[in-house]
């Protein structure tokens, strides 16, 4: 269990969400990891300031890491404390990276991979949450499997 470190300027806007003292934080959360893709999975968050705390239950590392992603790639939101435990077999966790500007996936795959051709592995591994190959953006995080 750990912290992870977002851009808080990037990301999808959700109205209200971090509004301080916002009693429906944790239902507007579940939403939006729902309307992402990634159904309705046994999570609670809380929202401190800019900091989203996720406790719960999934089956997978790769669950967990979309959905602390999800919460992170939202706009004002700075931190996601990872409180979330994985009750099936253990994985090893992927890596992330943070977008910059200019960045393209086949890009960033040469970085990691040392071949661009491989962009469709980071593609893969970071849906439902992209939908195009096209569309990523500065200060997004995306998983990146080994």
């Amino acid at each position: 269990m750990s912290i992870f470190s977002f851009v808080k300027e990037a990301g999808e806007k959700l109205i209200d969400l971090l509004t301080p003292g916002n009693a429906n934080a944790s239902d507007e959360l579940k939403k939006h990891i729902e309307a992402v893709g990634l159904g309705n999975p046994n999570v609670t968050a809380t929202v401190d300031g800019d900091k989203v705390t996720i406790t719960g239950e999934v089956a997978t590392q790769e669950e967990k890491e979309k959905i602390l992603l999800a919460a992170g790639n939202i706009a004002g939101v700075a931190s996601v404390d990872d409180q979330i435990k994985v009750t099936g077999t253990a994985t090893a966790a992927a890596r992330f990276v943070v977008v910059k500007s200019g960045d393209t996936l086949s890009a960033i795959s040469l970085a990691v991979y040392g071949n661009a051709n491989q962009y469709n592995k980071i593609f893969e591994a970071n849906k439902p949450m992209l939908k195009d190959v096209n569309k990523i953006y500065p200060g997004q995080t995306l998983r990146i499997p080994e």
